[in-house]
């Protein structure tokens, strides 16, 4: 293993790279020894998913933090907010061995500290990959240290935090009282198939598995329910069975995506939008997070519930800054990502699920009508294209934009540019030649001469 690999596997909020050419036993034991190292933990909390990679991983990743001195929890297999929740209820920094729906050669590691506060390249991960290339250098050409070791290892123990997860998660919305529901759940072959049939035990759910089976090499469908070929199966088996919903999981079970009795699905801004709305009937007048692409449907219910939206740039190290800088009560994002204050600020899929079945389980109507107070506008999706010069390409669309009567722009990510009946964003990748497009409008045909517009201006 060598320094130039690491470059190509450190990316902005973890690690990710190929098993075992890029990402080893080795190479994670000194991720585990470098982690220790830079939070100072004592005790650290580790977990991972179904890839078959990822047993071996997560043990040398402890080996790693016990050479440093620090204790270990081995909770083996988890979903990415189960290692989240133990991070927060040990109060221990914690690391979780996943790829997420990356293809079943990948594999990587997400870490936080304790509390389950995020590390990122501004937040600790910097400082990680430092002492990890500082270790190889030293070492080149031989096995690779990890520096002046304590006189006293730390100590190995396994525990399963399943239950109490599931307890946990549960204690925050109440089910109880709320009609029988039919729901289909595509786990993916994730660890969806792992959390679901625990969490759901015992309420008043005709739960109909779809992939539950644990199988790192994803043999049905990617675990990515956000890209719709993936949720194709999911669809038809909601109409075959007439279900009332259906919940699709990625692989790490840490994003949940909602298809509604007609087997359609649900956007993640609804989602967020109906979520804020019941975590601020819970706690009034609280602030809620979303990022810039997210529904212009969001603020406005937020605003229509006695809270306070506040706006960020996309990704979660902004989401989390946000919900930590403000104390909000809630943040969710475009990609299916739901942050929890009742969660120590972190993103969890099952627990927006769950909010989903309370709402409506806790009304007559089908799940359509529920959400369509909350799904007001017509969007395109996240339409990439390669450029030769983004900033060349992003200079022709703001003079485009820029002289219109009642237009207004921003450069808070990318290029915003917003009138009262329609906005449109296009962000620059941070690691590709890419220029990422959304749009928004009140009706599809306002939405689709915006999006074609800008597309010629992009790719021209």
């Amino acid at each position: 293993m060598n320094v130039e690999n690491l470059a190509q596997i450190v990316k902005a909020y973890d690690v990710r790279g190929v098993y075992p050419d890029q990402l080893d036993d080795r190479l994670a034991e000194l991720f585990g020894a470098a982690f220790a190292e830079v939070t100072d933990a004592r005790a650290i909390v580790v977990g991972h998913d179904m890839r078959p990679s990822s047993p071996g991983l997560a043990a040398a990743f402890a080996r790693g933090a016990l050479a440093r001195g620090a204790d270990a929890t081995l909770i083996g297999l988890c979903s990415t907010d189960q290692l989240y929740f133990a991070s927060g209820n040990m109060n221990v920094p914690g690391a979780m061995f996943t790829a997420s729906h990356n293809p079943a050669r990948y594999n990587g590691i997400k870490m936080c500290r304790a509390g389950a506060a995020p590390v990122g390249q501004d937040t600790g991960l910097a400082e990680i990959r430092a002492l990890v290339e500082s270790w190889l250098r030293e070492t080149q050409g031989g096995a690779a240290g990890t520096g002046e070791a304590p006189e006293t290892a730390g100590t190995l123990t396994q525990r399963d935090t399943l239950d109490d997860y599931a307890a946990y998660l549960l204690s925050l919305v109440d089910l109880s009282a709320i009609r029988p529901l039919k729901v289909v759940v595509d786990a993916g072959n994730g660890m969806g198939g792992h959390t679901v049939p625990t969490v759901l035990a015992g309420l008043p759910l005709d739960v109909v598995p779809l992939y539950f089976e644990l199988d790192g090499t994803f043999p049905n469908h990617e675990a990515n329910p956000l890209d719709p070929k993936n949720i194709v199966d999911l669809q038809a088996r909601v109409l075959a069975e007439g279900a009332d919903l259906g919940l699709a999981f990625d692989g790490d079970a840490d994003r949940c995506f909602v298809v509604d009795e007609r087997g359609r699905g649900v956007p993640p801004s609804a989602i967020t939008a109906l979520v804020a709305a019941r975590e601020l009937a819970k706690h009034p007048g609280s602030t809620v997070i979303h990022n810039l692409i997210t529904s212009r449907s969001v603020p406005e219910v937020v605003r229509e519930n006695g809270g306070t939206p506040v706006r960020t740039r996309v990704g979660h190290s902004f989401i989390k800054q946000e919900m930590a800088t403000t104390g909000a009560v809630f943040g969710g994002e475009h990609s299916a990502h739901y942050y929890f204050r009742d969660f120590w600020n972190a993103d969890t899929g099952m627990l927006a699920a769950l909010h989903v079945l309370a709402a409506l389980g806790g009304q007559d109507g089908p799940l359509s009508e529920l959400v369509s107070s909350y799904d007001r506008y017509t969007g395109s999706g996240e339409i990439n294209s390669t450029v030769d010069d983004q900033k060349a390409r992003m200079a022709a669309v703001r003079a485009a934009f820029a002289p219109r009567d009642g237009v207004t722009l921003d450069d808070l990510d990318g290029l915003t540019v917003e009138s009262a009946h329609w906005w449109l964003n296009v962000r620059p990748s941070n690691t590709e030649p890419l220029l990422r497009l959304n749009v928004e409008a009140r009706d599809e045909e306002t939405m689709v001469k915006l999006r074609d517009e800008a597309l010629t201006l992009i790719r021209d």
